[in-house]
């Protein structure tokens, strides 16, 4: 799968490039030379207004977030966020420590509990299964796909006539076996996509160049707990052996630690920090990076891709999240609700990101592919799982 990415890889680009500046400036552009400004001035009113309205959704949902992580609960299905309240699904009696965290969280937002028909951990035991056929017959799907609602399960497969046609005779075949729904939906395969100089402390949101020849884009400057500095981007950038450079050849490093499935990779550097290029190729806009956060189904995020920011200069955004992909890739899938052109070659690896209340930015993944209006992405929830860590400050 990941044998042609090199080729196609868009937003990845080394979080080295991250701090986009000038085309002709110099690599040791001194920090002053770089605009921070609000997320809002740069995402635009309609985008920044949507943010604003999820932001107490978001922090009602994080606290039931949070009381599920501590309960490891069977019920648990999933957490949405609607146009004006939270929906959690949850299949069976809501438990007692569950019942005070949605107390809790009604502080915050409005907050309604919804009966399931199934729970995630059923889901994913159906999901399993459903991957080893696909595996065995891939002419079935080629994605397996989690509703929220935990309705059942849902592949994307192939939207050829033959397929198409047989779809309706595999479902039904798919669902006595495995014991829940499945839905299946024509969707082509996502396509993996591969600023322009930045400077050091490297940033997010700009240009990396491999061996030379730009295809990437980074994500966002982290660090561990014993203090080593990275960029964060797409693994499918480039492998072990890869010198990345900025657009005016600084060196920033080689490829570290790399999680293939999930599309992340950390590049060891010198020095990062959080800021994160939002504006055009050629301009030095950004805002700061406040840490991260979890992504839910209904979220409405921003990506700030190189090669996007170059053709509509400045970030996609109105992205909005439809689902949690369950197999061993582990992405999510957002659509471009306006149907935009959500990531371009080049993209790849590059932040994707909500916006906070001081102003600044919230880190909600990485961006992998694209087809259409859809896009997949690696939340940093992962990152953050997979590698231990977090954005540096």
């Amino acid at each position: 799968m990941r044998r042609k990415k090199a080729l196609l890889a868009t937003g990845a680009a080394v979080f080295s490039m991250a701090l986009l500046g000038t085309a002709g400036q110099g690599a040791n552009a001194d920090e002053a030379d770089r605009k921070t400004v609000a997320v809002a001035e740069v995402v635009g009113k309609d985008a920044a207004r949507k943010m604003a309205e999820q932001r107490p959704l978001v922090a009602a949902a994080d606290v039931i977030s949070a009381a599920r992580d501590r309960g490891r609960y069977e019920g648990f299905t999933g957490i949405a966020l609607e146009r004006d309240r939270v929906a959690l699904y949850w299949k069976g009696a809501l438990p007692a420590k569950m019942r005070e965290a949605v107390a809790e969280a009604r502080g915050k937002a409005r907050v309604r509990i919804v009966a399931a028909p199934h729970s995630l951990k059923e889901l994913k035991s159906a999901s399993a299964r459903l991957q080893e056929r696909l595996r065995a017959n891939p002419s079935l799907g080629h994605t397996v796909k989690i509703p929220t609602d935990g309705s059942g399960l849902v592949i994307a497969a192939d939207p050829g006539r033959r397929a198409a046609a047989a779809a309706p005779r595999a479902a039904a075949a798919l669902e006595e076996d495995l014991g829940v729904p499945v839905r299946t939906v024509r969707e082509g395969k996502m396509k993996e996509r591969s600023r322009n100089n930045d400077s050091y402390p490297w940033s997010g949101g700009a240009l990396l160049k491999k061996n030379g020849v730009g295809n990437c884009t980074s994500g966002f400057g982290v660090r561990n707990n014993t203090g080593a500095q990275f960029i964060l981007t797409a693994e499918h950038c480039g492998k072990a052996g890869d010198r990345y450079t900025n657009g005016a050849d600084q060196y920033i490093g080689t490829p570290g630690p790399a999680n293939d499935p999930h599309d992340i990779m950390l590049i060891p550097t010198s020095d990062v920090d959080n800021f994160m290029y939002t504006g055009g190729p050629d301009d030095e806009r950004g805002v700061r990076v406040e840490g991260w956060g979890q992504v839910y189904t209904g979220e409405y995020l921003c990506q700030s891709g190189a090669t996007s920011a170059a053709e509509t200069g400045g970030p996609v955004c109105n992205l909005k999240v439809l689902y949690f992909y369950n197999d061993s890739e582990d992405l999510v899938e957002a659509e471009q609700m306006d149907g935009r052109t959500p990531l371009r070659g080049g993209d790849s690896g590059g932040p994707v990101y909500s916006g906070a209340a001081n102003g600044g930015a919230i880190a909600k993944g990485t961006s992998t592919r694209s087809l259409g209006s859809k896009m997949a992405f690696q939340d940093f929830e992962t990152a953050s799982r997979d590698f231990g860590v977090w954005i540096d400050k």
